[in-house]
């Protein structure tokens, strides 16, 4: 069983004197934070690099990933680097709460309406080339065929 020591500071001063975020003065959160800083590093590239093999032809989505990927990398990486160098908590908590709005503005407020802007595009598109085509187009014309020797 783990056993934590206790709490010896409240909780503003936690924040203001400017204690060091490291393992010994925060044993419970320390440990969870830098896991979800390593894994979602390693997870936003990867995502990255599968998203945009997936969706290359859809410009508007392709930038989503960019943006996802430029912030998490921005998010996760200060999140190492407070932890490696033992920044003070209060900024830990105030990367935390700005990384989690960015994500959260990237994804709900800025890419939807782009996203149905360009997704009226493409049905406009598709219905604008279905009416243009003529009856030879339906018709399957033969292909040269190649010589034989």
């Amino acid at each position: 069983m783990l056993t934590f020591p206790p709490v010896k500071l409240g909780p503003l001063e936690y924040l203001f004197p400017g204690v060091p975020f490291n393992g010994h003065n925060f044993p419970d959160i320390y440990v969870p934070i830098m896991a979800v800083a390593f894994v979602g590093l390693v997870a936003t590239v990867v995502l990255y690099n599968v998203q945009v093999r997936r969706l290359h032809r859809f410009d508007v989505l392709r930038n989503l990933q960019e943006w996802l990927l430029w912030t998490g990398l921005v998010f996760f990486g200060l999140l190492v680097v407070e932890g490696v160098f033992q920044f003070y908590f209060l900024f830990v908590l105030i990367t935390i709460i700005v990384g989690c709005s960015v994500f959260v503005w990237i994804r709900f407020f800025r890419f939807p309406p782009l996203i149905t802007a360009y997704n009226e595009q493409l049905r406009r598109q598709r219905s604008y080339g279905q009416t243009r085509k003529s009856a030879e187009a339906t018709i399957r014309r033969r292909g040269r065929t190649a010589r034989r020797r």
